[in-house]
């Protein structure tokens, strides 16, 4: 993991694909300081003065969570695979997902999803991969999420 500053903001995992090596730098913006709007468990609010890349004045909010996501698929022999379903106050809907959860910062993911698929859906699984690691809703918050494949169920 490497971490270094870009425009005064603290980068806490930058991700350089082989294939983007010799890619020209793309122009960054300037933040003139972070104010914390609202704080709770979950995640922190914040907002930051800028000077966009384009050197126009900006004003972005960005959402911090205190967790990185987890989530898994399991699969079953069959093909079949197992969601879990509740009501998103966010969404105002029922909402069928693979078992999820948050891993603290200072938790490793894989420990903490093994603990939310057993908790969740009452499965626990002989094999694992790791499928995907990505930035969500980039553009508005830092959140991180990190999905497995599970089998052997």
């Amino acid at each position: 993991m490497q971490k270094r500053h870009i425009g005064g903001m603290k980068i806490i995992r930058q991700i350089d694909p082989a294939w983007a090596a010799d890619l020209p730098e793309q122009p960054q913006g300037q933040s003139h300081g972070e104010e914390t709007l609202i704080e709770n468990p979950w995640l922190r609010v914040t907002r930051h003065p800028v000077t966009a890349p384009t050197g126009q004045d900006a004003d972005y909010w960005v959402v911090r969570p205190k967790n990185v996501g987890t989530g898994v698929l399991p699969l079953h022999g069959d093909g079949t695979v197992t969601l879990v379903g509740q009501h998103r106050f966010a969404l105002m809907r029922y909402s069928w997902e693979m078992p999820e959860g948050g891993a603290p910062m200072d938790e490793d993911p894989f420990e903490a999803i093994q603990r939310e698929l057993r908790e969740e859906a009452g499965l626990k699984a002989e094999h694992w991969a790791q499928v995907l690691d990505m930035d969500l809703s980039n553009s508005v918050t830092d959140e991180r999420a990190i999905c497995w494949l599970a089998w052997g169920l």
